[in-house]
């Protein structure tokens, strides 16, 4: 997920050169891990001193760098030798149950079949569409392996086809910096247009097929700030809104009735909207309601008039209408009202219905409104802990919805739901090939309860027959930031783990937004603790009732997860046998301190700006950095990428080069770079099942576990 990074006046940095040359004192030659060289960093702000004598890992240009992951690259490579035929073994595994030349569910937009296809041997998908009917013949708009040629690294943003079928605008990223360039493709001719457009984000199309509008990034700080109409095969764009509050981001998108272009401003606690007519491409932007502090909503069109969702007077949300030429609040009408106990998540309009994201006690849902009679249901899920979302809804004028519905037994499922009859058709179910059979195993859902009485759900997946007598192996996942909602999902290279006697946990704590705004609310700020304590506290309820033991117990996390990761491995080591962080956010007080950072200074207000002393002294409080101490410390395997933009490299870098500093155990701690990636990973997905082989490899090894499953 995204993290972020800052700095403001007030701050006095000073770095002394005192250090040896070399990028380690010792390599893998002698089988000891590298110790990366220390140069004295010193930063004064609010009377503390902050030393980080590994601040020179961020400076690209300086060789030693390189060589430093190249080392920490052997040493991982040298002391995971022993595991190469496991992960191996795990590969093939995992590769065994993909069904590698495979189709999508197509999808309809006007006369055409959207889907993709993979191919065996083949990294990525190719995008294709067949006009009429999917007995029709077959037009490749992009084969990406193809576009991948040359690259360690594709990945695609926009995907969007204007409304006569015949362009196709799309953008593409080749580093994984996640910095996308926009081209625009003659669907008739084949041919790709004069367009190169750098670093766009979002991309619409006007309803007169010539006019795009798009966001761009500023080089500097990747926050979107730009907003651009133009016209397809003209080289110049017009500038027509420009984003100057450093706190928020733009994103543009377009209602489903094709009637309205919606340009919103974000922050992480305020939004803006203007909007204007597609089929009125040169009009200037009009504003819906200017930006409060703490108040937010987004807006949808149908019938002539405005859907609002907004929070004012409703934590977890209310929906109001509002004509268009006056949407200000003194004409709002209420639809929906608030209810403390649901969270309305989003709004799907279509001809004659409304489709209603809703989250309740932990748990999404689907509820379906007719919009003539207001008469309303809820979707009906078969499991008690599940995973629902809708996916690939592009017409307006249809009378039924399309969502996808996995749980940790059940594989990722589309189907398609008729709003009128309520009857719903499978159209497929992600194959997991190798014999999987969902039967042999149970998933549910249990409450552990956090040290101030709150309680916090936890699901678990696991093989039956496992034993809850203190000694099976247990993984626990987390995140916990930013308002994010985990689900019960499915996972077929999971399997490889529960075959071998593993427990899957995955905790839903403070700061993520499963059980509404108010649990994301008690877990940011100067509420952020309760994240961390709310994972140990779900750690520990795990143990108290003999799920796993802590020298049984792994826990893994990604970005803003591994912020969490690095909190609690500081303040309970103790609790876990091994570690595996992802693309890790852990270095918080320098990159909090540093605005010319990418994606640092909407942060302010999900961490707090440490250039005010209170939010200093309560985020030195959890820094994992900043916390390091000499102590024991779990087996640790810590992934970063050297292209990543959200979480730069050097914080998992730093993390590691001074836990080997200070840590006094000698638990195994390795450190992964990928060198040709960016905050996701590897975008082929060979390569992928490869990263994810060699994790689980790690895992197995700390548990004892590296050896064939059981049958």
């Amino acid at each position: 997920m995204t993290c972020t990074r800052i700095l403001t006046a007030g701050l006095f940095s000073i770095t002394l050169l005192l250090a040896p040359a070399t990028a380690f004192a010792k390599a893998t030659t002698d089988n000891r891990p590298p110790m990366a060289k220390k140069v004295p960093h010193v930063t004064k702000i609010h009377g503390y001193t902050l030393s980080d004598d590994y601040f020179w890992l961020r400076d690209r240009k300086d060789p030693d760098v390189m060589k430093y992951l190249e080392a920490e690259n052997a040493n991982t490579d040298a002391v995971m030798e022993p595991n190469k035929a496991l992960q191996e073994s795990l590969y093939q595994e995992m590769l065994g149950r993909i069904k590698q030349t495979d189709l999508s569910v197509p999808y309809r937009i006007g006369e055409y079949f959207y889907y993709s296809r993979t191919e065996e041997g083949k990294q990525y998908s190719i995008y294709c569409r067949k006009k009429g009917g999917l007995a029709g013949t077959e037009e490749v708009l992009l084969d990406l392996n193809q576009l991948a040629e040359g690259h360690k690294f594709l990945g695609v943003g926009a995907y969007n086809v204007s409304d006569d079928a015949r362009w196709l605008a799309y953008s593409l990223d080749t580093t994984g910096y996640r910095q996308y360039t926009m081209h625009v493709k003659d669907l008739q001719t084949g041919q790709t247009l004069i367009e190169s457009i750098e670093r766009v984000g979002s991309v619409e199309w006007a309803t007169d097929n010539k006019t795009l509008f798009y966001t761009t990034e500023d080089p500097v700080s990747k926050r979107s700030d730009n907003f651009y109409r133009h016209v397809v095969g003209t080289s110049a764009s017009e500038l027509i809104y420009h984003e100057g509050d450093e706190l928020f981001d733009v994103g543009a998108g377009r209602s489903l009735d094709k009637k309205v272009i919606f340009l919103g401003s974000f922050a992480k606690t305020s939004t803006e909207f203007r909007f204007l007519l597609a089929d009125r491409p040169t009009d200037a932007l009009r504003i819906v309601l200017l930006r409060r502090d703490e108040q937010e909503y987004d807006v949808d069109h149908y019938g002539g008039q405005f859907y609002i969702r907004t929070n004012q007077d409703a934590t977890n949300f209310r929906v109001v209408t509002a004509p268009i030429n006056d949407p200000s609040e003194k004409n709002w009408k209420p639809f929906i009202a608030h209810n403390p106990a649901v969270r309305v998540s989003g709004l799907l309009f279509f001809a004659n219905h409304l489709v209603v994201v809703e989250r309740e006690n932990g748990l999404s849902y689907l509820r379906v409104i007719d919009m003539a009679t207001k008469a309303s249901h809820r979707i009906i899920t078969d499991e008690p802990d599940y995973s629902v979302a809708l996916t690939s809804n592009h017409e307006f004028n249809t009378t039924t919805v399309r969502f996808n519905y996995q749980s940790m037994v059940t594989p990722g499922s589309v189907y398609d739901y008729d709003l009128n009859t309520r009857k719903r058709v499978l159209l497929k179910q992600q194959p997991v090939l190798g014999g999987f059979d969902p039967a042999h195993y149970e998933a549910k859902r249990i409450w552990a309860v956090a040290k101030d009485g709150t309680k916090v759900p936890i699901s678990l997946v696991y093989k039956k027959g496992v034993a809850f007598d203190g000694k099976a192996p247990l993984l626990l996942y987390g995140y916990g930031s930013y308002g994010v909602s985990l689900s019960a999902t499915f996972s077929s290279a999971r399997l490889s783990l529960l075959d071998r006697g593993a427990i899957f946990a995955q905790a839903y704590i403070r700061g993520g937004g499963e059980l509404g705004e108010q649990w994301r609310l008690d877990g940011r700020m100067m509420k952020k603790m309760n994240t961390f304590t709310d994972f140990i506290d779900c750690a520990d309820y795990l143990v108290k009732n003999k799920y796993t033991s802590p020298d049984r117990m792994i826990i893994q996390g990604g970005s803003a997860g591994g912020l969490l990761l690095g909190a609690v491995s500081n303040m309970r080591p103790d609790l876990f046998k091994a570690v595996v962080s992802q693309v890790p956010f852990v270095d918080i007080m320098n990159t909090m301190l540093d605005a010319s950072l990418p994606l640092t200074t909407s942060e302010y207000i999900e961490w707090g700006n440490p250039n005010e002393k209170p939010a200093f002294d309560y985020m030195m409080q959890y820094s994992p950095y900043d916390n390091i101490k000499k102590q024991d410390y779990p087996a640790m395997l810590v992934w970063v990428s050297l292209n990543d933009s959200q979480v730069p490299y050097w914080e998992g870098s730093k993390l590691v080069a001074r836990l080997r500093d200070m840590k006094t155990d000698k638990n195994p701690l390795l450190l992964k770079a990928n060198l040709g990636a960016g905050h996701g990973g590897a975008s082929g997905r060979y390569d992928a099942l490869r990263e994810t082989a060699f994790t689980y490899s790690f895992m197995l090894w700390q548990w004892g576990l590296a050896t064939p499953p059981r049958t």
